[in-house]
């Protein structure tokens, strides 16, 4: 199964910047490229509630194992997708960039080691060996890979490519919806099953709510970034976003579902949604062809961080509680904050903008 799933993530990992290159591809002008990036912003988080929805039906009625069929399916359709859309003419005046191997074992060792120093830190105390030495041994890494970058000929990461305030806004704004979108899952479930006693099948259906809202939003996402800007959007989400998680930092015991959990679930989604929108567009902002897959790469990144990086964060803030549910209340809280903060930070920088 780890085998399986590695290779799962390599698959996944080499799609997320074809992607962006295809869609640069069809979307030559800047309006087309924003509205097709927010669209995609928000079609990424669909992607998985409507994973998780469905795997509680799938789980109740057939086996967990058919799961693993619905990537197949995605990845068929994909494939005939892209030969009827794409032509190999199309790609003929993209430069060829070289190859980083240096860059890439660094890059990836880095993340992978703090990575799992975080998802350890669920195990074991910060200060131990277990948490500890991975933490800093990845940071290492990372920082070996910087210096790197700014020696090579072709480099992974060229120096400055996420140091522009917009991309860098925008890459924040996605870890952030990112960690979001996985604590509500994981401690939502948690919370219903282990604690109210739903079944698997009663609690996906308890996030029907929670994919209507990314569904709304993201049938208006485009539109409302191509009349009001990328920017505003994105600050406007953080906001409804942290209204949501305040409101899920209430939760007790004897929370019910309709009047404590539901309102939390439906915004902090809608907030999501648009934090993504709108982050996708600064993130590929002012990109030149050559560096659509390199977007790509660096969004993709920063979103499969943000669920590791913040719930191993936000789970370690959880501990210091005495009751679990108190634990997952100070944690919802604190993401609250942080959207809060984040989404003061950006307004900051469209005044610095302007």
């Amino acid at each position: 199964m780890v085998v399986i799933r590695f290779v799962q993530g390599i698959g996944a990992a080499l799609i997320a910047p074809a992607l962006m290159a295809l869609l640069r591809q069809l979307y030559r002008t800047p309006d087309q490229f924003k509205h097709a990036m927010a669209t995609w912003g928000g079609v990424s988080v669909l992607g998985g509630a409507v994973g998780f929805l469905s795997s509680g039906i799938v789980t109740t009625w057939l086996s967990w194992r058919w799961m693993f069929i619905a990537p197949v399916l995605v990845a068929f359709v994909g494939l005939i997708l892209v030969r009827r859309m794409m032509k190999p003419a199309d790609l003929d005046d993209i430069p060829t960039p070289g190859l980083d191997l240096s860059g890439a074992l660094l890059a990836t060792c880095g993340i992978s080691l703090f990575s799992f120093g975080l998802i350890m830190s669920g195990e074991y105390s910060w200060l131990t060996n277990q948490v500890s030495i991975p933490i800093m041994v990845g940071i290492l890494l990372i920082g070996v890979f910087l210096i790197v970058e700014r020696r090579v000929t072709s480099p992974l990461l060229p120096p400055g490519f996420i140091c522009d305030p917009r991309r860098a806004t925008g890459l924040i704004g996605i870890l952030l919806a990112a960690a979001g979108m996985g604590l509500i899952t994981f401690l939502l479930s948690l919370y219903l099953q282990q604690f109210r006693g739903w079944s698997p099948f009663a609690t996906s259906m308890a996030f029907v709510p929670y994919t209507i809202g990314l569904l709304l939003i993201n049938r208006v996402a485009g539109s409302l970034i191509i009349r009001f800007g990328a920017l505003p959007i994105t600050i406007i989400g953080l906001l409804i976003g942290a209204i949501g998680l305040f409101l899920l930092a209430m939760l007790n015991a004897q929370t019910s579902y309709t009047l404590g959990l539901l309102p939390g679930l439906f915004i902090l989604p809608v907030g999501a949604s648009l934090v993504f929108s709108g982050s996708a567009v600064l993130s590929t902002a002012n990109v030149q062809l050559h560096q659509a897959g390199l977007a790509g790469g660096v969004m993709n990144t920063s979103m499969e961080l943000g669920p590791t990086m913040g719930l191993a964060a936000l789970m370690a803030i959880a501990a210091t509680q005495m009751e679990i549910i108190d634990g997952y209340a100070w944690a919802f809280g604190t993401a609250g904050g942080v959207y809060f903060l984040a989404a003061l930070g950006a307004l900051i920088l469209i005044k610095k903008i302007k």
